[in-house]
């Protein structure tokens, strides 16, 4: 007989599990210490129950195998909720594992307990309170399943505390092989049909498109037909954005060049849509066609009804479609590409503009020249991410790692460190406004303690600058957004880091070379002008997107 506890590690073992992220309680204790004796498996103790989420859904955006993540049950419980929604909705797989009290005698009556199974339901895949030893290879399994299942997500299982304690003869369950279907060929030859008749098509790649096996066939298939593409903000990466047919990414929600060349499109081929996003343009009546491509079929709503929908394996469509299609010579992408040459030209000349406190342009080009091709950003969420989004170019996919699902502030720190811990060869900065650091800036203990090597540059505009700017866009009074900072570099170096501050925008690109060559944890407080955001993104785009 095995006891419950070892018998769920033993579980995640078999699924191949390499860390849990998280903050045990009491009710965690039997599987604390049934972990305590794993040979594969490494607990990474962090400082909130929000950042070990964090970090397990961007393990699993990376590796694509379910991130696990633990805490005790009531308020440890609760802080996953922002986690959960995080990976829900920007497709990530995890599990959470909370702990709970008895469940068959109560000890302290109705002391910190929680409906935490109808809490996640809303937010999650799949959630279920283990009752019964005897079920735990199940359940685990049938958690990671969905999980990993497109579209991924986030699972959670309640362990409660005297079933962790029961005995049982259950043994764990081997992981099955699980392949997506191929996408139907008649779907496959209508979509071709279209694309042959059309005269200028374009492809817009999204969110379900960010696989490496998808970008490969997409990039085999652009070079055959010759046609542009352009991203999302979670598409981004999938081909090299350096390619001479990218047309930039859809970071604003208009009135941009990359709308200028969705207007010039008679035919709009949508790989891996997700409604998560903002979307790149909309749909209507009598208005341009929409070819879905996609694991899942399109949700209709009224600016989204695809004519053509071809579901399955994303890269086994795209790869029948490659075979199967004739370039036509009729075909016509000037409009589409002189778009893309006035937005090139425009950044170029807003790149250069040396002002201190750093002008966001500038900084973007810096951090992009500072960068490896394969090196990692991870964004939080403020003004700046729209500026990352348009103008830092992404050459391979998940090197630029931003939320456009759930856009929550907190999750840059945490995300770099996952990141470090996947790929510690690799090159890894955090790209933070002062207030989403500071909601986990505690984690940087936990980046110190775990050795990791990465770069965290704080935008320090001492307010909630996305916020601030929408409030003056909205003809508001500039009021109640504002806020100190602590001094970041003795912040950080009251952790152990190394603490930096930039005090000219000539500075930046030695500094940043210095971080990332530099072995441990940086921070580099780095203070940023944002009073052209509305003249820039808002006006000065929108005229000069109007005159092509």
């Amino acid at each position: 007989m095995t006891k419950a506890s070892d018998l769920f590690i033993q579980c995640l073992e078999e699924e191949g599990v390499e860390y849990i992220f998280g903050v045990p309680g009491e009710e965690n204790l039997d599987m604390l210490d049934s972990l305590s004796r794993s040979r594969q498996i490494k607990l990474i103790l962090t400082r909130h129950e929000q950042g070990a989420g964090f970090m397990a859904a961007t393990y699993g955006r990376h590796t694509g195998k379910t991130g696990v993540c633990m805490a005790t049950l009531g308020p440890g419980a609760t802080n996953f909720v922002t986690a959960a929604a995080y990976a829900q909705l920007g497709g990530m797989p995890i599990l959470m594992v909370t702990g709970q009290k008895p469940i068959k005698k109560s000890k302290q009556g109705r002391f910190q307990i929680l409906d935490v199974v109808a809490m996640m339901g809303p937010i999650t895949k799949y959630t279920h309170q283990l009752a019964s030893a005897d079920n735990i290879p199940s359940r685990v399994r049938e958690a990671f399943r969905l999980a990993e299942e497109e579209k991924p997500g986030a699972t959670h299982l309640e362990f409660p505390e005297d079933v962790a304690d029961e005995k049982t003869d259950s043994t764990p369950i081997k992981p099955s092989l699980a392949r997506r279907p191929s996408a139907e060929p008649k779907a496959v030859r209508a979509a071709v049909k279209r694309l042959e008749d059309a005269k200028a098509p374009v492809l817009v790649i999204g969110a379900g498109a960010n696989r490496k096996m998808t970008g490969r066939m997409l990039l085999q298939f652009i070079e055959k037909t010759g046609i542009p593409f352009l991203t999302t903000q979670l598409g981004k990466g999938v081909i090299d954005e350096h390619h001479p047919l990218f047309l930039g990414c859809a970071a604003l929600s208009s009135g941009d060049f990359v709308h200028k060349a969705i207007e010039a499109s008679d035919l709009i081929v949508n790989i891996g849509h997700d409604v998560i996003e903002k979307p790149p343009f909309f749909m209507r009546n009598g208005g341009t066609e929409v070819i879905h491509i996609s694991t899942r079929s399109a949700e209709v709503d009224p600016v989204y009804f695809p004519q053509i929908e071809v579901i399955g394996d994303i890269a086994n469509a795209i790869w029948q479609m490659k075979e199967d299609i004739v370039p036509s010579g009729r075909w016509n992408f000037d409009k589409m590409l002189k778009a893309r040459k006035a937005e090139v030209e425009h950044t170029a000349a807003m790149c250069d503009d040396m002002r201190f406190p750093l002008f966001p342009a500038c900084l973007v080009k810096q951090v992009r020249e500072a960068m490896p091709s394969d090196g990692i950003i991870c964004l939080d969420n403020g003004v700046y991410k729209i500026w990352f989004a348009r103008n830092y170019a992404a050459r391979q996919p998940n090197t630029v790692l931003l939320d456009n699902a759930l856009a929550t502030m907190g999750a840059g720190l945490p995300s770099a460190m996952a990141s470090a811990m996947v790929y510690p060869d690799r090159k890894v900065m955090a790209i933070c406004g002062d207030g989403g650091f500071m909601m986990n800036s505690q984690e940087m203990e936990t980046a110190v303690r775990l050795k990791l090597n990465i770069t965290v540059l704080i935008l320090n505009d001492s307010s909630y600058g996305m916020i601030r700017w929408k409030q003056a866009n909205m003809g508001f009074e500039d009021w109640g957004l504002e806020f100190g900072n602590p001094d970041f570099v003795k912040y950080a170096e009251s952790y152990g880091a190394f603490g930096h501050r930039v005090e000219s925008a000539e500075q930046l690109p030695g500094l940043l070379k210095h971080t990332l060559d530099t072995p441990g944890v940086h921070l580099i407080d780095c203070p940023v002008d944002y009073s052209d955001n509305d003249r820039i993104l808002n006006n000065e785009i929108r005229e000069l997107s109007a005159k092509l």
